[in-house]
């Protein structure tokens, strides 16, 4: 069942409605358009995929909550790079690790209950995590300089907005703070001690203390994915590391709240290498078959074979007979496909 009473579409019409509103006017229409754009692509696809994933069981206010989020930091992080010097090819894969990043800490938050006053630093912190890191890969990488990296690290609109907003409510009320301009001064307050926090941490791990090392990060990242792959999957991947890795990874298995350790970036990287490691579900197809045999032949004498098949029926070892000079007997596809996997297994 659909989140009663979230209508997404209707909500990123009116976020985006907003966001053409408040877009800098010392930008070129161009880039105002950019703004604009991203804003309501990531905000339509988060709240759709809300809308459609009833597993979560978020209520309207929640959906909202969320999309919200994603819409007000896509707005600030696309002016940041807007600002930031970066050629404007690094843009888009920029914003969709941000807005991916934003969403699952967003949604994980949510069905943990964690407070929104907690939830929002915890989110700037991520997302400054994201972004910073973007950057950094782009100077390592020799594609921008250092200067650019260091101004494009240095964008904050949200922060300028927050700046812009104090300056306007002193201007117009002095001395004088409304329980608006308490609240507003309380955030601000939360915020940076939550950056004064993450900069003893990264102080902290630069010193070595405490420090969760990359291959370490890794590890847990391969325990987290094991513990939904069957046993036969674990085993066939635990087999292919060295052995005081899988102590560790088998150790990692055990702790209970395992996610909330994992970097999402290092989380997705250990993905995309399971991917090369896991067999691939391939379409059952004549040249599908005849390379799986010909690569076979490649690396195993034509006696190892012929003695799998010695008991096996005329028609199949014909088969196998004619796949050696590359000829396809004519079997049926499905039954092919179950003689080469057969004589695979079988050596």
């Amino acid at each position: 069942m659909a989140i009663e009473g979230f209508d997404y579409k209707e909500f990123a019409a009116n976020m985006t409605e907003q966001a053409k509103q408040l877009v800098p006017q010392d930008l070129t229409p161009e880039n105002q358009e950019y703004i604009v754009n991203t804003l309501s692509n990531f905000t339509l696809l988060a709240g759709e995929a809300l809308y459609n994933d009833e597993s979560l069981k978020l209520t309207a206010e929640q959906a909202v909550f969320i999309t919200q989020v994603i819409a007000e930091w896509s707005y600030h992080k696309s002016i940041d790079l807007i600002r930031s010097g970066l050629q404007k090819m690094y843009w888009d894969s920029i914003m969709q690790k941000i807005a991916f990043t934003i969403f699952e800490v967003a949604k994980q938050a949510i069905i943990r209950e964690i407070p929104q006053d907690q939830l929002l630093p915890a989110i700037e912190h991520h997302v400054q995590k994201v972004y910073n890191k973007c950057i950094d890969d782009l100077q390592s990488r020799g594609m921008i300089s250092e200067k650019i990296k260091e101004n494009a690290e240095s964008q904050s609109n949200i922060d300028a907005m927050a700046r812009q907003a104090a300056e306007e409510a002193a201007k117009a009320k002095e001395n004088t703070y409304t329980e608006a301009d308490e609240k507003r001064k309380e955030i601000q307050k939360k915020r940076e001690e939550a950056r004064k926090k993450r900069r003893e941490e990264k102080e902290a791990e630069q010193a070595g203390g405490g420090y969760i090392s990359k291959k370490q990060m890794k590890l847990m990242s391969l325990a987290m994915i094991l513990r939904i792959l069957s046993p036969e999957k674990v085993k066939m991947l635990l087999d292919k590391l060295d052995v005081e890795d899988v102590k560790q990874i088998i150790g990692y298995m055990d702790i209970v709240n395992l996610e909330s350790v994992v970097d999402s970036d290092i989380l997705m990287e250990s993905l995309r290498e399971l991917r090369a490691i896991l067999p691939v579900k391939r379409k059952v197809t004549q040249e599908n078959i005849m390379g799986d045999l010909l690569r076979l032949y490649k690396t195993n004498p034509r006696e190892t074979v012929e003695k799998t098949i010695k008991n096996e029926r005329p028609l199949v070892k014909r088969f196998i007979a004619q796949a050696y000079d590359g000829e396809y007997s004519g079997l049926p596809i499905k039954v092919a496909g179950i003689v080469a996997q057969h004589v695979e297994d079988s050596i």
